[in-house]
């Protein structure tokens, strides 16, 4: 009831998001003279700003294809070198350009795209020969291709650093920082060729007790019943994953929207009098950040909910407790794996002390292939904007150099 109920919802505020877009569009038109006087110019942005919170949105492009190296502007290609069920692996080919370090970007499984990191990719494509791990919506997914959880989530990691060779690099954000850690763990116990050379941890939730947020709270203070019987639906007949048990991402949205919800309500204020004034450029800036916020899938169950008893219940991993597929994940095992833990100052999703966990644990690990980097942003901040791009991303790039020998 609550995925069609939705549906529902959605189906009509997409006729009202195209009328509202309409009337925007006819009321802002230069030959209708009610767009240069009267109330016309505030009634037009208010519709605009409605029309573009109310739209359906699907699965956003990266739209990266090109970069520059060098001073020069270099063709990029994306290829999927490898499909599967659940997600594929992304390649951004640059023409031309060889010989540079091959870095694997975990994207988190957390409601949103891959795209989400897509500034993440724009600033390291002059500098690494960049993967990305482009994960399915659940919904897409039909029921025949079998159940996605946590353990497979580690597989497939593992899987995609062997397709791209020893000596590649992997960078986890957020919420994969886990099972990238995991799958470090058990490649580095198995002495496997191709485990990382360097592991970079952005924001992840290593050790939740550190630091616990509104989000570690949520997840701690209900038993894990109520999250099976509240959180969880069925996805509907029209959709190609039709009878699949998942964690909805409108969900996760709304989770997110209510955490700052005053914020966001600041942000569409700022957007609405930008477009009153004229001054589209800022406008576009809002409506193309909220594109991207705004577009969300869902989480298998069985992924989503193995997630919250791990991580965030009873915290397997600094416990030393994980197991996969029945093998215990040691992180004494890493000893020749360089990782670089990245937090934020003002992070609300994961608090300070919980990436750096992962330093912690790896006791066999030397200290010269430990790092620890606080930067002065947000959770997001920490991987897209000006502070990723000028602070957090050059001293990623020396560590991977540092280590890519």
């Amino acid at each position: 009831m609550l995925y069609n109920a939705y549906e529902m919802q959605r189906s009509m505020l997409a006729g009202a998001s195209a009328l509202a877009n309409f009337s925007a569009e006819l009321l802002s038109n230069p030959a209708n003279p009610f767009a240069y006087f009267g109330g016309g110019p505030v009634m037009a942005s208010a519709l605009e700003v409605f029309a573009h919170a109310a739209a359906p949105r699907g699965k956003p492009h990266f739209g990266l294809d090109h970069t520059t190296i060098d001073g020069k502007q270099v063709a990029v290609e994306e290829q999927i070198v490898l499909r599967k069920p659940f997600g594929q692996l992304k390649h951004f080919a640059r023409k031309g350009v060889e010989g540079r370090p091959r870095l694997l970007i975990v994207a988190p499984m957390s409601g949103h795209y891959a795209t989400l990191l897509r500034g993440t990719v724009e600033r390291m494509l002059p500098f690494a020969d960049v993967y990305i791990t482009d994960w399915r919506d659940a919904r897409q997914v039909p029921l025949s291709d079998g159940s996605f959880d946590l353990d497979d989530y580690i597989d497939y990691l593992i899987e995609f650093m062997e397709l791209i060779g020893p000596g590649a690099h992997m960078l986890a954000v957020c919420q994969p920082s886990v099972p990238a850690y995991a799958a470090a763990c058990l490649m580095s116990a198995d002495r496997n060729p191709c485990r990382p050379k360097t592991l970079t941890l952005m924001g992840g939730p290593i050790d939740t007790r550190e630091a616990p947020t509104a989000v570690n709270t949520l997840a701690t203070e209900r038993p894990f019943a109520w999250f099976e019987q509240n959180v969880i639906a069925t996805v509907p007949m029209n959709y190609p994953g039709a009878g699949r048990r998942v964690y909805p991402g409108f969900l996760q949205l709304a989770g997110f929207m209510t955490m700052n919800l005053g914020n966001h309500m600041v942000s569409h204020w700022e957007m609405f009098k930008h477009l009153v004034q004229g001054e589209d450029i800022e406008a576009e800036a809002t409506k193309d950040f909220y594109e991207e916020y705004r577009s969300v899938c869902d989480m298998t169950a069985e992924f989503y909910l193995q997630t919250i008893d791990v991580v965030f219940q009873h915290h397997k991993l600094p416990k030393g407790d994980m197991t996969h597929r029945g093998r215990k994940v040691d992180p004494g095992a890493i000893t020749d794996i360089a990782i670089l833990a990245i937090e934020g100052e003002r992070d609300d999703i994961s608090g300070l002390g919980q990436t750096k966990a992962a330093l912690t644990i790896a006791k066999n690990l030397p200290a010269k292939d430990k790092k620890y980097l606080v930067a002065d942003a947000g959770h997001y901040g920490i991987f897209n904007g000006s502070k990723w791009r000028n602070q957090i991303a050059p001293v990623f790039e020396k560590w991977i150099a540092a280590h890519d020998g």
